[in-house]
């Protein structure tokens, strides 16, 4: 107890200097957890447009998809298994054909892959029941960066290229009945969504899918002879590599913080033994023993960070609150990346994230007070006691 109030008047003694350094490592919490709290929020939002709009509880893909190969398309249709087709009639599956095409949009020519959807499925939140209308052309949808890059607005009418499976170019008229808005940019970026039949019929592949996507279910999905099924995980495989690399990225920037914030107690640890020799000479005078006289320095130090902890928490949980709930707007260029990326940002602060953090930063910030504290240990009295050391 003699140590605990010695290090808190000690504390309140230094005045500014010891402010400077809560500030300085508070600000390094703060920006810590705002930080990979980002970069969280980031991933469960990708995640969750991707299931929502594209992966929704697995796919089956047909053995000769490709989708790094649009020259492939072709080849990558195959007749919709009796049992998937069960499936469809059920609800817990709906079917989507690929094939490559070229629009004419204002005069220009711009490739594009066609996808056939049912405008009745509710597997993915498309909004395919807007490909159902009466009018003699083919209705289509597009998303809202494809008629940023096309200038395609809902109404307009634009001409439509593509070659059957025999191989013959036709075209047609396609009208745009509706432009969705959606985060995923493989749900939007190049393509053109019209009605599953009128595709088929077009290309002269009646009753034939690319990939089918299913509904989430309890029970594993057959195997089936032809196609392919891909788990969730299957098709996070590149988004999880992303992830990993931005979380290296991001503890390369959290070692930098923590490092500012541990050179902040570094120099005032260092510089506190320094200037009270004396203090430490008197204190081995009066009867403790080194190492009482280093635990004090090294509470001091540890201190810092608990202050620092209580400052954070004052201004820090306000500001990221107030992040969580309205998010983070971002530029309109973030769409260039290709990844699924909201305009804005909903950051994730976990209780987990919080408290590790708080732990971390209180361990490394008593470890690094009790490193210059240890030449405290070396110390003479009498030479402490005239402000000098050995």
């Amino acid at each position: 107890m003699v140590i605990i109030r010695l290090a808190i008047r000690n504390i309140i003694g230094a005045g500014l200097r010891t402010w400077l350094s809560v500030i300085v490592l508070s600000l390094s919490f703060v920006i810590i957890i705002w930080h990979k709290g980002l970069l969280d929020g980031w991933d469960r939002q990708a995640i969750n447009d991707m299931i929502k709009w594209e992966v929704a509880g697995g796919q089956y893909w047909n053995n000769n998809y490709d989708p790094y190969d649009p020259l492939s398309l072709t080849e990558a249709q195959g007749i919709i298994p009796y049992q998937i087709q069960q499936m469809i009639e059920k609800g817990d599956a709906t079917a989507l054909l690929y094939t490559q095409g070229t629009i004419y949009p204002q005069g220009r020519l711009q490739s594009i892959i066609i996808k056939g959807i049912d405008p009745g499925q509710e597997i993915i939140e498309l909004p395919s029941e807007q490909l159902n209308n009466g009018e003699t052309e083919i209705p289509a949808l597009i998303g809202k960066n494809m008629s940023g890059s096309t200038g395609l607005n809902e109404g307009d009418l634009v001409t439509l290229r593509w070659r059957d499976k025999n191989g013959t170019f036709d075209a047609a008229r396609l009208k745009i009945t509706g432009v969705f808005k959606t985060n995923v940019p493989t749900v939007d970026n190049g393509q053109v969504w019209i009605p599953l039949e009128k595709l088929q019929e077009m290309i002269l592949s009646p009753d034939e899918a690319t990939v089918i996507v299913c509904r989430e279910k309890e029970t594993q999905f057959p195997e089936i002879e032809g196609w392919d099924f891909l788990s969730r995980e299957d098709l996070f495989v590149d988004l999880n590599k992303i992830i990993k690399s931005k979380t290296m990225a991001g503890l390369i920037i959290w070692v930098i913080l923590l490092m500012v914030a541990m050179l902040a107690i570094f120099d005032t640890q260092v510089l506190s033994i320094f200037r009270r020799q004396k203090e430490i000479g008197t204190y081995v005078a009066l009867g403790m023993t080194r190492r009482q006289v280093v635990a004090l320095f090294t509470l001091e130090g540890t201190m810092h960070s608990v202050l620092a902890t209580i400052l954070g928490a004052a201004y820090g949980l306000p500001l990221l609150s107030i992040q969580a709930t309205r998010g983070i707007a971002l530029p309109v260029s973030s769409k260039d990346y290709g990844l699924a990326m909201a305009e804005k940002l909903y950051p994730v602060y976990s209780l987990g994230l919080i408290l590790g953090t708080v732990l971390v930063v209180i361990l490394v910030t008593t470890i690094v007070s009790y490193w210059p504290s240890r030449k405290i240990a070396k110390m003479k009295p009498t030479e402490a006691l005239r402000g000098r050391i050995q």
